[in-house]
């Protein structure tokens, strides 16, 4: 086939493009700025635009996919339909794909990454060789978010945003947490929770759940279901290289998978020990300064900040950790208001920059950035300061914050990970 992908600098429908073309077929695609993915796929054969204005669809495409930040009436989906080519989401475009595989999909509110990084670590390491997409770079895929195994194993991270896991044929989930996100998309914490119901239920009369019944929000998501489920919460807790209880408890769910899979415990307990983690992910950049340890992390939602702050916290003691937050969307901030603003108290300084706003195009209200800072200060207990700007907060830190000896934490899924590059470079 011959393919265009529209936005195919995302995380997400890059490792599709990559798959599709080492598969033999033609891929192209366009995206509004480059990047490192775009590059490595540049590098692959794959002519990439930046460009979004329609004309660069050849008249012979078969296919048109599109990430889920391409509105509809975006100039590149309405050539596609001028031109009478097929159209697909990119989570439908990799339902397709992955169809005939045994899949095995990782979902979850948080931790979706990381679980499906050691789960293909484990894998691997096997001799099983499944095909991965991922939402990260692996060091077990040489930095990237795809591999194109040989077995009839699909490995890949399962997105609830917009429902888009249904589209998948799961044959064994791993799910990690279902406390609720994407609230642009979701209407309440129970309509997200039954939207994970319903893909659970795609599973066939054989297939698995693996998940932490210890957890009311996994234990009343599985509840009734007609599948069996593994609870992993028995299992023991695997030493890794990156620090932080919940990523031992997402390895406990690899170890679940192994079991279900005739894996060895001893094997898999192996496998997971050398496992040091992934990008944006607890991922230690460099030093600064004098002595200043610089660690970025994608994390933009109360429940990971606390999770990465605990850990980080457990993991430098007797240093000072320095966060500096992005917040992710203002939907985002403002429905889970009162959770993020206690979700700090690890830290011993805090620096908020300005919101990052990736659907600017659907948000209706904003926060009071003001009362956000001071709100944390009170109720985490920690100074906290407005940054405003990645520029001005990145002034802020290296002019006012930061000391000799320091731990900085960058952290959000927007751009705060420049941050961190910079005070590395």
């Amino acid at each position: 086939m011959k393919i265009y992908c529209s936005g195919i600098g995302g995380i997400g429908l890059s490792a599709y493009a990559a798959l599709q073309n080492a598969s033999g077929h033609t891929v192209m695609g366009s995206d509004r700025a480059g990047s490192a993915l775009i590059e490595d796929l540049r590098s692959q054969g794959m002519t990439v635009f930046l460009e979004q204005d329609g004309s660069h669809l050849p008249k012979d495409l078969d296919l048109f996919v599109y990430s889920e930040a391409i509105p509809k009436d975006a100039p590149e989906r309405k050539r596609a339909s001028d031109l009478g080519v097929r159209q697909l989401s990119y989570f439908g475009a990799l339902g397709e794909l992955s169809k005939d595989f045994r899949v095995i999909a990782v979902c979850g509110t948080h931790g979706k990454s990381s679980t499906v990084a050691m789960a293909a670590r484990v894998l691997m390491h096997a001799g099983l060789d499944p095909s991965v997409v991922v939402g990260t770079k692996l060091l077990e895929l040489q930095g990237r978010n795809w591999h194109r195994g040989e077995s009839d194993l699909f490995l890949l991270e399962a997105c609830e945003y917009r429902r888009s896991f249904h589209f998948l044929s799961p044959d064994i989930v791993l799910m990690t947490n279902v406390d609720g996100d994407h609230f642009d998309a979701f209407s309440s914490v129970q309509e997200y929770q039954q939207a994970f119901r319903e893909f659970l239920e795609l599973l066939p009369a054989g297939g698995t759940v693996i998940t932490h019944l210890g957890d009311a929000d996994c234990a009343h998501t599985a509840e009734g279901l007609q599948r069996p489920v593994f609870d992993v919460d028995d299992l023991p807790l695997p030493t890794l290289q990156t620090p932080g209880r919940h990523m031992q408890e997402n390895a406990q769910l690899v170890l679940g998978l192994a079991d279900i899979l005739h894996i060895g415990r001893g094997e898999a307990l192996a496998a997971l020990a050398g496992y040091r983690g992934c990008w944006r992910r607890m991922e230690v950049k460099g030093e600064w300064g004098e002595g200043v340890t610089v660690i970025d992390d994608y994390g933009h939602h109360p429940r990971e900040i606390r999770a990465v702050l605990s850990a980080l916290k457990g993991a430098y003691p007797g240093r000072r950790l320095v966060c500096a937050f992005q917040p992710h969307t203002h939907n985002r901030t403002i429905k889970l208001y009162a959770d993020f603003v206690v979700a700090f108290s690890d830290a011993d300084q805090v620096v908020i920059a300005d919101v990052y706003e990736a659907r600017s195009d659907i948000e209706t209200e904003k926060v009071d950035m003001g009362k956000f800072v001071s709100d944390i200060a009170e109720k985490s207990g920690v100074p906290c300061r407005a940054g405003g700007s990645l520029d001005s907060t990145r002034a802020l830190l290296e002019g006012e914050i930061l000391r000799p000896g320091d731990v900085l934490l960058t952290l959000g899924a927007g751009t705060i990970t420049q941050l961190s590059d910079e005070f590395v470079a």
